[in-house]
């Protein structure tokens, strides 16, 4: 491999991902398009909107006008949290392709699994991605932000197994048995948070062994990530930034070093993010 190609991983779909996306969660829309186009010009081939970002048009936007082939990039989007109901769902895939302007979907997730919600019921839901995806208009499916009993359930009451599951990970929250889960059955674990907003930036322990490697903090924690075996997406509308994140293929962490990051782990206080369990958010 070249140094700084981002590698392929294979999901249990037969289908490929690459490793390290652009993220554009929480990227104004005005500033979405410029900034995708920058990760594409860097080098990015993956980028993961939602619905719930408000961005999906942009994202499209800055595909087309990118000069790459639609097929060159692979797009994942996640379901309003809002349209669980199974027309509502099929209707909102729908508005994200019209949104997206493209005839097909790399990846489609379920955004929440809401368990407090829609009595509950992920399942019908995602049997409204299953149908999707034998039609051909999505790719691969998956979900985010599900835990091991909510994965459990669908085993149980679906037909196919998601191909990835997209899950607050960082050095103080690892989310271990949700990943340990995922490894399992095959599932790939995406990280969202993967540096905790920042907030693992400043850490002793990183700080010390990014000076070790002369690399940036940022890139030793995406870095630990990818040795991990995980798909991250960091996000960015520095273009400096979009590019120091990209520059994570050509150094590698010794076992050492991982040990010593893996040792900020702090499990369930760590997290930053909502509590999947009882998370209920839904857009007005």
């Amino acid at each position: 491999m070249a140094p700084n190609s981002v590698p392929d991983i294979s999901l249990n779909d037969g289908n490929t991902i690459p490793q390290l996306g652009f993220g554009v969660f929480q990227i104004d829309p005005k500033d979405t398009a410029q900034a995708v186009g920058t990760a594409l010009e860097v080098g990015y081939r993956h980028i993961d909107t939602a619905e719930m970002y408000g961005n999906e048009a942009e994202v499209g936007q800055a595909v087309r006008t990118s000069g790459l082939d639609r097929s060159e990039v692979f797009v994942t989007s996640k379901l309003n949290n809002g349209f669980h109901r199974p027309d509502d769902a099929r209707k909102a895939f729908e508005s994200t392709l019209q949104a997206l302007k493209f005839d097909y979907l790399d990846l489609f997730l379920i955004h929440w699994p809401l368990p407090t919600l829609y009595d509950g019921d992920f399942v019908s839901t995602w049997k409204v991605l299953e149908d999707l995806q034998r039609d051909g208009r999505i790719r691969s499916i998956g979900v985010s932000n599900f835990q091991v009993a909510h994965l459990e359930r669908l085993a149980a009451e679906a037909t196919v197994t998601p191909s990835v599951n997209q899950i607050e990970v960082h050095p103080y929250f690892a989310n271990e048995e949700v990943r340990a889960y995922g490894k399992a059955h095959n599932i790939l674990t995406e990280a969202w948070s993967p540096i905790a907003q920042g907030k693992v930036l400043d850490d002793p322990t990183v700080v010390d062994i990014a000076e070790e490697v002369g690399r940036t903090p940022a890139q030793v924690v995406l870095r630990w990530h990818v040795q991990r075996g995980d798909i991250v997406f960091p996000k960015s509308t520095t273009p400096s930034r979009i590019e120091e994140n990209f520059r994570i293929f050509d150094f590698e962490l010794d076992d050492a070093s991982m040990d010593r990051i893996n040792g900020l782990n702090k499990g369930e206080p760590g997290r930053q993010g909502p509590n999947p369990d009882t998370f209920d958010y839904v857009p007005r």
